[in-house]
C-alpha cells in the first residue's frame, strides 16, 4: 500500500474535506482519505490500480490541487 500526505491550499472548511474524501474515495484502489482543515493537509492511502497521478488529476479537476 502506498501513502502520501500533502498540502491542499484550497481547503477552507470541513465541507472541502468532505468533497475531497467523496471524490478521491471513488477511485478504484483508494483505501483511505483523511483531511485536516487546520493544517490544510490530506493523507491518501491506495493500492493498484490507483496511482498518485490519477489521485492528483482528480484533485485538480475538483479544484483542490495539491501544492
Amino acid at each position: 500500500m502506498e501513502s502520501k500526505t500533502f498540502q491542499v491550499p484550497a481547503i477552507g472548511c470541513d465541507g472541502c474535506v468532505r468533497t475531497i474524501k467523496t471524490e478521491v474515495s471513488q477511485i478504484t484502489g483508494v483505501k483511505a482519505v483523511d483531511g485536516v482543515v487546520a493544517s490544510k493537509t490530506v493523507t491518501v492511502q491506495w493500492d493498484a490500480p490507483a496511482t498518485w497521478e490519477q489521485i492528483k488529476a482528480t484533485l485538480t479537476e475538483i479544484e483542490y490541487a495539491p501544492a
